[in-house]
């Protein structure tokens, strides 16, 4: 387990999950967090993060670093996202193995999983299936990174292990809409919408699709927990278990923003993954369940985009 005055270094502390993570340590008391920006810390760049490891000699390690967007940034930027996405992960994995880390927590994505797998989606349903188009590039980077950690248990006997969160969102979330996810993007439309004093405001894809939505402070308590609480070469799903269609998740958001025009949906978008909703029986079985409910999740990203962002 983590000691409160351990050297725990958090790989992408300025994103939507690493700033999450650092709130959560700190909360818990934990006193030596290693923070570096990209500016300071390419992770692209193998000698720079050997020479990062050597000099500061993490203990733990929280690999929340990477390349994220929707289903927009996934298909205009397909190279970008497979190849930073692999350079990170192999750079940090490898180099924390040579550092001799006590742990190692790879963050992946529940994206990594076939489009049409069963539901709930399952951790042993990893390459049983094809991937989403739209989004393969990043989930065959995820699966690598998956694989590099069981990879390196199995050779090096690291204890790396892999957690796949669901869709998440919150503060310090990417609220651009040609690169954010569903949620934030749903957030700035009806906003902006209101601002505006616009008749309707125009929803991706036909509605149908579901997805879980999990907030990202929930996620980051079960990746502390897990840093302390598991080990194993399986990977672990993080989500509430619970999933919203994205016609139900829009009239949430329009209520909350205090949006009073219409919603009109544009089907020659693409939809995406019909559903998307993971079994969480593996984390519930080691005592962790989250806590915060989407209505309320909701209320506080958006009083926080109106803060920081709007």
């Amino acid at each position: 387990m983590m000691q409160k005055d351990a050297r725990i270094y958090v790989a992408g502390h300025a994103g939507l999950v690493g700033s999450a993570l650092v709130r959560c340590l700190e909360s818990q008391g934990y006193r030596h967090i290693i923070k570096r920006a990209s500016s300071q810390l390419d992770l692209c760049d193998q000698r720079a993060v050997t020479e990062f490891f050597c000099v500061e000699k993490p203990e733990f390690v929280f690999l929340a670093a990477a390349k994220v967007g929707g289903i927009l940034a996934n298909d205009n930027y397909p190279a970008d996202f497979i190849y930073k996405n692999l350079m990170i992960e192999a750079n940090v994995i490898h180099a924390a193995c040579r550092a001799k880390v006590n742990k190692l927590l790879f963050l992946g994505s529940t994206c990594i999983y076939p489009k049409l797998a069963p539901q709930p989606l399952k951790e042993d349903y990893l390459l049983t299936g094809a991937l989403e188009s739209t989004n393969q590039w990043y989930a065959v980077a995820k699966i690598a990174g998956i694989k590099m950690c069981q990879a390196y248990r199995i050779q090096h006997g690291c204890d790396f292990i892999s957690a796949m969160p669901t869709n998440l969102y919150g503060p310090q979330d990417n609220f651009d809409l040609q690169t954010s996810h569903v949620l934030p993007a749903l957030i700035r439309k009806f906003h902006e919408a209101k601002q505006a004093g616009s008749s309707t405001v125009s929803i991706w894809g036909t509605g149908s699709p579901r997805r879980e939505f999990c907030h990202v402070d929930d996620c980051a308590s079960a990746c502390v927990f897990l840093m302390n609480e598991y080990t194993g070469k399986e990977i672990i799903n993080i989500g509430v278990g619970e999933d919203i269609t994205i016609k139900a998740l829009g009239e949430l958001v329009k209520k909350t923003t205090g949006y009073q025009g219409g919603i009109i949906y544009d089907t020659s978008r693409p939809d995406g993954t019909p559903k998307k909703l993971v079994d969480v029986s593996r984390i519930a079985s080691l005592g962790w369940k989250a806590q915060i409910a989407l209505k309320q999740g909701v209320a506080d990203t958006y009083a926080w985009y109106l803060q920081n962002v709007a």
